[in-house]
């Protein structure tokens, strides 16, 4: 009778779409995994070259890693290329935080992460980076949606940051006992903010 109850209970109930979740890092990702694992079947996916030095994006993604395997959740990652990524921001090393360099930096990696969804089987791709204070989400889910119509995906947008998504992340963050860095990932963002400020 059981058997037959959720045989019948999972043919009426529609399966949960995959999302390819773009993160940066294990603290960013803590709390938007929770909130979209309510909508979504979620897979992370750790495609960041812009962090450096390689120390540093070794142990970012030793952390990610830590978390998907304690939250029981499927995990990618992609290549290590800060070569690529240096000639992509090549001429904007001088720009301000939150300007042209960054807008290039969320394109190279939304544009991976759409492609990695295609190839594992995700619907939709969405990233963690608007849950950072100092992201404009507003410009991420413009370029998202951008790159989902020119890539016939789907773009999930998002301000993780609101109803104190940042906060909420910091405390998950202390609760699992997770590294956190003090600058967004790459040289120029480090060299600006050596202190974290």
């Amino acid at each position: 009778m059981t058997a037959l109850f959720v045989s019948a209970l999972s043919e009426m109930i529609p399966e949960k779409q995959k999302l390819l979740l773009h993160v940066c890092c294990a603290p960013c990702g803590t709390h938007p995994i929770r909130l979209l694992s309510d909508l979504f079947d979620v897979k992370a996916f750790f495609y960041n070259p812009n962090i450096q030095p390689e120390s540093e994006y070794n142990l970012r993604l030793a952390e990610m890693e830590k978390l998907a395997s304690r939250w029981h959740i499927s995990f990618f990652s992609g290549p290590y290329d800060p070569e690529f990524w240096n000639s992509s921001v090549r001429g904007h090393e001088t720009e301000p935080e939150g300007g042209s360099r960054c807008l290039i930096c969320y394109r190279v990696r939304l544009e991976h992460t759409a492609g990695k969804a295609m190839e594992t089987g995700c619907s939709v791709f969405a990233t963690t980076l608007s849950i950072s204070p100092h992201k404009k989400a507003g410009e991420l889910n413009r370029i998202g949606l951008e790159v989902a119509q020119r890539t016939g995906s789907v773009f999930f947008p998002a301000d993780f940051k609101k109803k104190e998504g940042f906060k909420i992340a910091g405390q998950i963050c202390r609760e699992e006992g997770l590294y956190r860095q003090n600058y967004c990932g790459c040289p120029y963002s480090r060299n600006r903010n050596p202190d974290g400020s």
